[in-house]
């Protein structure tokens, strides 16, 4: 979707419709008072004290009425530059303008409003000409805000518009919203039973239900399966540690506004981790390596928490606890350019996989100016990014590079995805580190006998597996592949008393798959539609014929054709289907 904030012509159209709504407001609802009304990536808002009133739905249709009185009304909008004491006696009787305009700085600002017809309001601008270009809006949704953003503060009401230059473009952007809302995850996971949250447990700590944690564990199984073959070694750490691990990596001066809060128990100090690398430090430590030992890959589906403000929280995309796909893999100097390559080339195979194609890869460098975050050690980061420059052309890979991206400790690569609806965002990545190896005194025995430093690389696949489903979930609108859905087959007799014993039959054949009978006493036409408001993907319909001709019949998700073959070649054809991840 467009950002209407970028957008020039938009930005300034939208602004311009938030004025036109509290004018709307204000003829329906006369003493009505206005905070703030900004532009935002998709529309506008306004924040409104309505005194007792509490807008509700049927208040909206009024609104919108008004406001197209009104711009079919054509009134002109009109500039005027006053004094900081004549705005103060123009809004004398609103304490929020005043507010505005008591923080304003009288020697160095131009304090502006706008009138149109019988409105003004203060505002800087700018403004279209006349309030006949804002025909093309609709109001979107509203909600309570308190004043300032801060709870002690009046609860106002904050009313959401959104404003486009013609009817068509208006109308397409809400197609736009619908299809949004069909693929929105937190709908999905609700209505398929693979998530919940509840404010007793927390705000943004998921909690998977049956359904979607035999997604969880199909992916994790998969993305494993995958890192096995190339040689990964599994481990499992604590999701805690005590400050000084963070200190010693340096995460504690440069990440420490993202953690929770330090806990004190028996005169040692913990944090719940923010990430993973710390410990696989830690684990590596632990023995002595030869240069004949590297690489050594440590992987670990590892639970990590991170403090993220409750406005930022998104369902499972966005949370407060979640799961990394991580890995660390230690590697000598020269094995830096092989290695990268495995990681590029694995993400490209998972992507291949699992039909994931609208993505780009982003080189992440750091700001050679910014000397504050970055380890100060000019030739380390040159021949890292250089090297990770290096690897990508080689393998043809297009690539953009974003400077005063990187981590504090080294240069990365992000694949940013662009899923169905929203923003595109980072699924995965792989950081290449010269830093934390010296800060945790990490060596091998070289050939010529002497401790060297070993080189490591952060990286991550799926980069949490809550994230990943959530991408997934809106990616395929819920109709989950044959190979992750948590019910892959339903089977439905037709007649409980006639059929369900061969039913049960099949069910049994079908052990190795996830498989359920849908038995209950009702009507055919019902339990289909149900298997498809379930969004399985294969549906069984087991009726006289096929208990005759020891047949099976079956409809797939999305189809309204049924299709009658053997068992041994639906066989055949469910596992193509889960080979292929279709």
């Amino acid at each position: 979707m467009i950002n209407i904030k970028e957008d020039e012509k938009l930005n300034k159209l939208n602004h311009s419709c938030a004025h036109l709504m509290a004018q709307a407001i204000k003829h329906l609802y006369p003493d009505a008072k206005f905070w703030v009304g900004p532009v935002i990536e998709d529309g506008f808002y306004y924040d409104i004290d309505l005194g007792d009133k509490v807008i509700s739905e049927e208040d909206i249709p009024l609104i919108e009425k008004e406001m197209k009185k009104i711009a079919k009304d054509g009134k002109r909008i009109v500039r005027h530059e006053i004094s900081k004491k004549e705005a103060l006696e123009m809004f004398k009787d609103d304490p929020y303008k005043i507010d505005l305009i008591e923080r304003m700085d009288e020697a160095e600002t131009v304090i502006s409003c706008y009138t149109q017809g019988d409105f003004t309001d203060l505002c800087r601008g700018p403004h279209v000409e006349s309030v006949k270009e804002l025909k093309n809006f609709k109001l979107l949704k509203f909600s309570g805000a308190y004043w300032k953003g801060d709870a002690s503060n009046k609860m106002l009401q904050r009313i959401y518009g959104i404003c486009f230059p013609t009817e068509e473009e208006l109308n397409s952007y809400l197609q736009e919203l619908e299809e949004a809302k069909m693929r929105d995850h937190r709908k999905l996971g609700k209505d398929l039973g693979i998530f919940m949250t509840n404010d007793l447990v927390g705000k943004g700590l998921p909690m998977y239900l049956p359904n979607g944690y035999i997604v969880w564990e199909t992916l994790e199984n998969y993305i494993k399966g995958k890192e096995r073959k190339l040689g990964y070694l599994h481990v499992l750490t604590p999701p805690l540690g005590n400050v000084e691990l963070y200190k010693t990596s340096g995460h504690w001066d440069h990440y420490k506004d993202n953690m929770f809060p330090k806990m004190e128990v028996e005169g040692e100090e913990f944090v719940l981790r923010p990430m993973n690398c710390p410990h696989h430090m830690m684990i590596y430590a632990n023995s002595i390596h030869s240069y004949k030992d590297l690489p050594i890959r440590i992987g670990e589906i590892a639970r990590d928490c991170r403090f993220e403000a409750s406005g930022a929280l998104k369902g499972i995309e966005r949370v407060r606890t979640f799961c990394q796909n991580d890995a660390h893999i230690f590697v000598t100097p020269e094995q830096i350019e092989s290695e990268f390559s495995l990681v590029v080339n694995l993400i490209l195979e998972v992507y291949k996989e699992l039909h994931i194609t609208n993505y780009h890869f982003e080189l992440s460098l750091r700001d050679k100016e910014d000397k504050v975050k970055y380890y100060p050690d000019d030739d380390m980061w040159n021949k890292a990014e250089n090297t990770l420059r290096k690897v990508l052309d080689d393998l043809k890979i297009d690539y953009v590079e974003k400077i005063g991206e990187a981590a504090f400790y080294g240069p990365k690569l992000d694949v940013q995805v662009k899923p169905a609806v929203g923003n595109e965002y980072t699924l995965s990545t792989c950081q290449l580190d010269f830093c934390l190896p010296m800060k945790f005194d990490l060596t091998y025995i070289d050939s010529d006998g002497e401790k060297k430093t070993p080189v490591v690389l952060h990286r991550a696949v799926f980069g949490s597996l809550d994230r990943f489903i959530a991408y997934y979930l809106e990616e395929t609108k819920g109709a989950l592949p044959l190979w992750l859905a948590p019910v892959q087959i339903n089977i439905i007799p037709v007649n409980n008393e006639y059929h369900l014993e061969y039913a049960k039959e099949i069910k049994e054949k079908l052990s190795d798959y996830r498989v359920k009978i849908d038995d209950r006493e009702e009507k055919l036409g019902y339990k289909m539609r149900e298997s498809v408001v379930n969004k399985i993907p294969v549906t069984l319909i087991l009726g006289q014929k096929e208990v005759d001709n020891q047949t099976i019949s079956y409809r797939l998700y999305g189809s309204e054709e049924t299709t009658t073959v053997s068992y041994d070649e639906f066989i055949k054809f469910i596992e193509d289907k889960i080979e292929n991840k279709d």
